[in-house]
């Protein structure tokens, strides 16, 4: 068998960072060597993202630059894998020829098949049953060595009509329990502190198996497991929370009280009609119990300005939802009318300047919480996992429990010695900057001795 140097190129969320690593295992497993430079390969394989219209257009400059690269550099033949070919596959072979193959969401284990057939100059096109994919392969990790995403589950059977995914990915189906518990052992050998576990909604893990909920108990027995420092939980569904997963978050330490709980609105119509099951008194009531029940608790949300039907009363309901719950994180997005999904057809669709104009006005109104929320942390001595040496700060960088990698914020601090990356350490903080990131000093252990024996 030929071997060819393969570059991979992953885009959009770490779900789909996953299938990209679970590749190159693959294609590291035939023998196949992997490279970091396209312009070194002779097969890139791009995959990507096709959720929303940035995102869409971020994968198509992606296949241009390689494009090009395959007229002036070594690069030989392009490959688009994900949720933009599983979307656009048709569109995709009649505007962009400089695309030599094509894998769907549902046959990411193709990859090696497909880079035999590209180099052999034959066209590979490869769309497999959406929900009925390999989720339990190997992966070629690609995260720094102290932390890693588990995929518990894959797909979506929500069905907001305002989103895409379960016509991308297929029904939610949940990945054995002994399988992630192997997956997990192997992670934590290999180094792992931080395990990041994921799925579109991982409070409906198991319930594809028996109708019951086993989050709580997958995350009992993830503790079990020695290595793991920090287990943080993204996506939450508000309205799959139980007692069980509650205790389970309160009474396990190693899980961080640092929950992402995608809510997109709070108005009850608007909730009604983009199918999102619960309501603003039960998301209230929630939030009120989690903060009663978990110390320290930090949640996230996602919001999204401009559904349809969204007038300035819903808007504004919406601002004050957020200024009286003051949810320490929170992402904001304008609505994008995704072809194929109900809301796309719905009547009172609002102008995009509209719809951006509110964008602006809650993104100013939740710095000012996270202002309000950084400014209550001065002072305070933080767990800080520190992720390197930042040369353009000139001190070292990592993030609280309160911070999740590439979404959140960071903390910059000053040390006497080297901290390597990885290491967990105590930091006082003592600034936020205009960015609204932390700033502040390793604590002192000998210092601390000295003032407590001072004290007595």
């Amino acid at each position: 068998m030929n071997r060819y140097r393969v570059a991979f190129i992953s885009l959009g969320c770490a779900k789909n960072l996953v299938n990209t690593e679970q590749m190159m295992a693959l294609v590291q497993e035939a023998g196949h060597i992997i490279v970091e430079d396209p312009a070194e390969a002779d097969v890139a394989v791009l995959n990507t993202c096709g959720f929303i219209d940035s995102a869409k257009e971020e994968a198509i400059d992606h296949i241009l630059q390689l494009a090009q690269l395959k007229t002036t550099g070594f690069l030989q033949k392009l490959l688009v894998t994900g949720c933009l070919s599983q979307r656009y596959q048709k569109e995709i072979l009649e505007e962009l020829p400089e695309v030599d193959g094509m894998l769907g969401t549902g046959s990411y284990t193709d990859i090696v098949p497909a880079i035999e057939q590209v180099m052999q100059d034959e066209q590979a096109l490869y769309f497999g049953n959406i929900s009925r994919t390999e989720e339990n392969g190997p992966r070629l990790v690609t995260t720094p060595s102290y932390m890693a995403y588990l995929k518990i589950a894959e797909g979506c059977s929500n069905w907001c009509a305002f989103c895409v995914i379960p016509s991308l990915r297929g029904k939610y189906r949940s990945r054995p329990m002994e399988s992630l518990l192997a997956e997990a052992r192997g992670l934590t050998e290999a180094g792992v502190k931080e395990l990041i576990v994921i799925a579109q909604d991982i409070t409906r893990y198991g319930t594809d198996f028996d109708g019951k909920h086993h989050l709580a108990q997958l995350l009992r027995e993830l503790c079990q497991i020695p290595g793991f420092r920090w287990i943080r939980l993204h996506y939450l569904y508000p309205d799959d929370f139980d007692d069980e997963l509650i205790d389970t978050i309160a009474q396990e330490p190693k899980i961080l009280p640092y929950l992402d709980i995608p809510i997109q609105h709070c108005n009850d119509r608007l909730l009604s009609v983009m199918n999102r099951r619960g309501t603003k008194q039960e998301i209230l009531e929630l939030f009120a119990k989690l903060r009663e029940r978990i110390p320290g608790v930090v949640l996230r949300t996602s919001l999204i300005c401009g559904l349809p039907g969204e007038g300035e009363a819903e808007f504004e309901e919406l601002c004050q939802f957020l200024n009286e719950v003051k949810i320490e994180r929170a992402g904001v997005f304008q609505y994008s009318a995704e072809e194929g999904t109900p809301a796309a057809a719905m009547d009172n669709q609002v102008p995009e300047d509209v719809a951006a104009r509110r964008v602006e006005l809650m993104v100013d109104l939740q710095s000012r919480i996270m202002d309000e929320f950084n400014e209550a942390r001065l002072g305070e001595v933080l767990e800080v996992l520190c992720e390197g040496f930042d040369p353009d700060a000139g001190c070292y960088c990592g993030r609280t429990y309160a911070d999740s990698p590439d979404i959140d914020g960071r903390v910059y601090f000053t040390a006497a010695g080297e901290v390597p990356p990885g290491a967990f350490v105590p930091v006082l903080i003592t600034g936020v900057t205009d960015d609204g990131d932390l700033t502040g000093e390793i604590e002192d252990p000998e210092e601390d001795e000295v003032q407590n024996e001072s004290a007595q």
